[in-house]
């Protein structure tokens, strides 16, 4: 196959890469896309953020690769060949510049919003805080509500508005605490202690697991947040 046939066909591949995964994407749930809390809310836009920003080195590196493959393919005759160019200012300050400049942004908008979204911040508002206390057992969530003297497992209920302070540990090998919809994951180890706080602003079924390898039926400790 010819060198610009084959470069066709790299351009050809790559755009449907590119048009299955916006597919994909567009007509998949993603947890993490669609939140239904604060915190939630707020990662979702540190990550569109953080893409966007890194698409601008990505997006123009994907084009001129083919245009590179192209117009340097073994056909082409007329292009100018140069084995001793080394050096470009222009180029350098380019190639250096502008991802150093994304990388200072993200450390920025990172640090800002790791702290803002700190899970032992406490969330406040008019409604009184609910202490709920999600234990990490061998395989299984158990949730207690040390103020209605209630238990549960693989299920934990609160209202919507409410602020709920997550105290989390663990009876079992450590684990990770996660309701992709409402916040990030938090660790579950014994002999500790972890917080998390979140406000769900939406009512529904929201899937929690956990998200951390911990043996063989870490896969099934997925729990219902209603």
């Amino acid at each position: 196959m010819k060198t610009k046939y084959k470069v066709i066909l790299g351009i050809l591949l790559t755009l449907a890469f590119i048009a299955l995964t916006l597919y994909y994407g567009a007509t998949r749930n993603v947890p993490i896309l669609e939140p239904k809390g604060l915190i939630a809310a707020k990662e979702r836009e540190l990550i569109i953020t953080s893409a966007l920003l890194m698409l601008i080195v990505v997006i123009p590196v994907f084009i001129l690769t083919w245009i590179f493959a192209w117009k340097y393919r073994d056909e082409n005759k007329g292009s100018k060949h140069a084995p001793d160019w080394e050096h470009n200012s222009i180029a350098e300050c380019c190639w250096w510049g502008v991802p150093l400049i994304i990388i200072i942004i993200l450390g920025v908008l990172v640090w800002r919003t790791s702290h803002s979204l700190n899970p032992f911040q406490p969330i406040t508002n008019d409604k009184k805080p609910i202490e709920i206390q999600a234990v990490a057992l061998q395989w299984n969530w158990l949730f207690i509500y040390p103020e209605y003297d209630v238990a549960t497992v693989n299920f934990v209920q609160f209202p919507e508005g409410t602020p709920i302070n997550f105290v989390i540990s663990a009876d079992a090998p450590m684990n990770s605490f996660w309701i992709p919809q409402l916040a990030g994951q938090i660790y579950a180890m014994p002999a500790m202690r972890s917080k998390l706080y979140v406000l769900a602003h939406k009512t529904g079924d929201y899937e929690g697991r956990s998200s951390n390898f911990s043996g063989t039926g870490f896969s099934g400790m997925r729990f219902i947040t209603r």
